[in-house]
């Protein structure tokens, strides 16, 4: 009897220290605080590339765990800004995340009753920059209206391709057409501007965008070609701002040893870091890269290429980190 009753003491501490280690194992990550003071605001919605984290089929250890424990930091590239003093938001990106950014955005404020922002910005149509779109729609929350900002050929893409057109025939978005490098002024306090940048451009152009707030500029460049395509000189480009996030879709060519490289030229980090040497500690500091491939390992806070990033004196974009502008 009373090796029973030890048996089964034994047993069910073994069970408890069991739900202790899978415990562990569950990262407890904070969310989204609200922005209490005035001002504008730019918070990280998002920093991987396209196809997420867990990358669909993936079986290397990268994405292994995330399957069965999903991360609130492994969302699709996307940023919100928070203008309190208008009592506006928007987003940057349309995102198979959408749902989830739009939450946060809305969470983010003190103001905001309604669930959808006052506007979104695309930069093109690759699936992790549009496709959050499909959200707006009849199936889904049936919008009114919501104003889309997109360039010429972007704006033309949506409303001649199924099934982003029904979204436009259904007035679910209001698509309203940018221009390169020409400023839009959304509130006396917050103006966007649009630029081109080299990249595949099958369906759209690509751009990149300039955010300014009453005292502070972002600059946001998820997707570009190798720095040297660019007509502009990307070192001159972040002495303009105070933040700039940038294009670290791969650390470097190991990561795609089994593609063409010529086929996606984005810059590795590793080649940004070099070209960026020579840029001053308060330069470097404001730089925080952005759009990381799943295979990324500077997606993991423990790994060499983390850390060597932050000893070089640059930044990693983390979800829900918070910029007044």
């Amino acid at each position: 009897m009373k090796n029973k009753i030890l048996f089964n003491i034994l047993t069910f501490i073994f069970l408890m220290s069991i739900g202790a280690c899978q415990t562990k194992h569950i990262t407890i990550e904070k969310k989204v605080e609200p922005v209490k003071e005035d001002g504008v605001h730019l918070i990280v919605l998002g920093t991987l590339q396209d196809a997420g984290s867990p990358h669909i089929a993936c079986t290397k250890t990268c994405c292994s765990n995330l399957f069965e424990q999903p991360s609130l930091n492994r969302k699709v590239v996307s940023l919100g800004i928070v203008n309190n003093l208008h009592q506006k938001t928007y987003l940057f990106e349309a995102t198979p995340d959408l749902p989830i950014q739009m939450k946060w955005l809305k969470e983010a404020t003190q103001f905001e009753d309604n669930e959808t922002p006052d506007g979104i910005f695309l930069t093109h149509a690759h699936i992790g920059h549009y496709t959050g779109l499909m959200y707006l729609g009849k199936e889904a929350m049936g919008a009114k209206n919501i104003p889309v900002y997109a360039m010429p050929r972007m704006k033309i893409f949506l409303e001649n391709n199924g099934p982003w057109d029904q979204l436009v025939t259904q007035q679910n978005i209001q698509i309203l057409e940018l221009s390169n490098q020409k400023m839009l002024e959304l509130s006396t306090n917050l103006k966007v501007t649009p630029f081109t940048v080299p990249h595949r451009d099958e369906y759209s152009e690509t751009v990149g965008y300039l955010i300014q707030g009453p005292s502070k500029k972002a600059l946001f460049i998820p997707d570009i070609d190798k720095w040297e395509r660019w007509e502009k000189w990307i070192e001159k480009e972040i002495a303009k701002v105070d933040y700039a996030f940038v294009d670290a879709t791969f650390y470097d060519a190991q990561e795609v040893n089994n593609r063409d490289i010529s086929q996606i030229p984005h810059p590795f980090i590793i080649e940004s870091m070099q070209r960026f040497a020579g840029l001053s500690k308060k330069e470097k500091a404001k730089i925080y890269f952005i759009h990381f491939n799943h295979t990324n390992p500077a997606l993991n806070v423990e790994s060499e290429q983390y850390e060597l990033i932050h000893k070089n004196g640059f930044n990693i974009a983390q979800t829900f980190q918070h910029f007044k502008l």
